[in-house]
């Protein structure tokens, strides 16, 4: 048998030579969700035996890893904004960089306000939104039924964190729609989305992991990656509060075209801001008045 240290070593070694980007990371992270352990493991205890189940598990792990399998959809987690999320290949991955997007939105969140999470995947922006707020509520939309089974398993086990103010019992639903076709006109306080963005001719480009295991359906942005902001801004209105507000992830190149639009349409204060690597990454404007 192996231990702790030197099973680590091989997987890491394995997948260096398969080219995986950010092996050692990968490597580990898949040790510790295979063994229930964490990074102190490895330091102070590397001499820990493992398992005949835990070793055989972990190479079938490093297997798939090396054949580009994303590493949450071989764990079937990804953490975001401090919460665990369950994902698989129906939704994207959530990142970090849309924790920005989140805490945005949470500078201009009220108690009580009603928030609309269009295109929501695996639900991370507004069930983030709603555990780290007061009695406010929200609608998830998304095309994908399988991504909304996706969602509607994370609120389940979002809902029964503990937090200062439970949620109520109607606090979030999902909803199956082709962007608002299905959405009742109801008026929320805020609209959120990170939608496709990526211009058709540049997915081919993208990485593996991303190209070939994540969703089309919630990157193709089409011809040139503005398909659905220019949807989102023209109906959007209908389902504001006056006053309300609506934020968007944006790719790094698009904070000026997408400002256009959304102060085109009526939006007035419409801001662009920078990610932790200092590349746009979210417009938001506000709806002084309504058409």
């Amino acid at each position: 048998m192996m231990n702790y240290k030197e099973i680590y070593l091989w997987g890491r070694e394995v997948l260096e030579k398969a080219s995986v980007p950010e092996f050692e990371l990968d490597a580990r992270l898949l040790l510790e969700h295979i063994c229930h352990t964490n990074r102190n493991t490895l330091l102070v205890h590397g001499d820990r035996v493992v398992t005949s189940q835990e070793e055989n598990e972990y190479r079938d792990a490093i297997a798939l890893r090396c054949s580009r399998i994303p590493l949450q959809h071989i764990t079937g987690v990804q953490e975001f904004m401090g919460l665990e999320f369950m994902v698989n290949r129906h939704v994207l991955c959530p990142r970090q960089d849309t924790e920005c997007l989140v805490e945005e939105v949470m500078r201009y969140l009220h108690d009580g306000d009603r928030i609309l999470d269009m295109c929501t995947g695996s639900g991370c922006i507004l069930l983030s939104l709603l555990h780290y707020s007061n009695y406010c509520s929200g609608v998830g939309v998304d095309i994908s039924k399988e991504a909304l089974k996706v969602a509607c398993e994370n609120a389940k086990k979002i809902a029964t964190m503990k937090r200062p103010n439970p949620w109520k019992e109607d606090a979030v639903k999902f909803l199956q729609s082709d962007l608002f076709m299905e959405v009742k006109e109801e008026e929320f306080d805020i609209i959120v989305s990170n939608p496709p963005y990526i211009a058709s001719d540049v997915i081919p480009t993208l990485m593996e992991e991303v190209r070939l295991h994540e969703p089309m359906s919630a990157l193709d942005g089409m011809e040139d990656g503005l398909f659905f902001y220019r949807k989102i801004v023209e109906e959007s209105q209908k389902y504001m509060i006056k006053d309300g507000m609506l934020f968007f992830e944006i790719g790094h190149d698009q904070g000026k075209a997408v400002s256009e639009l959304m102060e085109k349409a009526g939006f007035s204060e419409v801001t662009v801001v920078k990610d932790f690597a200092g590349l746009d990454r979210v417009v938001y404007g506000r709806l002084l008045y309504k058409k």
